[in-house]
């Protein structure tokens, strides 16, 4: 999704910066592609906050046991990484709807 989103945005800044006249139809489809990452951007965050709960469940197991406390430990590192994507996809989101602002402003 990472590399399909850094295209995505990559292609409509090329066609704003060389004044693209944009066709009803290219700003539908536009409009579509932001809905199909706003929807992968909802599942990334249930996933994560799903993540979180269950690290945490282990943490507070880890308190009974300290065996839990190595699969918290793998939580915690699988959480940063997943958290840093999912910021990804957030601000990749947020600045494809400038780009699209700035389409129908053309």
């Amino acid at each position: 999704m990472k590399k399909h989103l850094q295209e995505f945005i990559k292609k409509l800044e090329k066609e704003i910066a060389e004044n693209h006249k944009f066709s009803a139809k290219e700003i539908e489809l536009i409009r579509e592609k932001i809905n199909d990452f706003q929807h992968e951007r909802l599942i990334h965050l249930l996933v994560t906050l799903f993540y979180v709960i269950f690290t945490f469940t282990f943490m507070g197991f880890g308190m009974i046991s300290p065996i839990f406390l190595i699969p918290f430990f793998i939580g915690i590192i699988f959480l940063i990484f997943y958290i840093k994507h999912y910021f990804f996809l957030e601000n990749g989101v947020q600045y494809i709807y400038t780009l699209y602002d700035k389409i129908t402003k053309l």
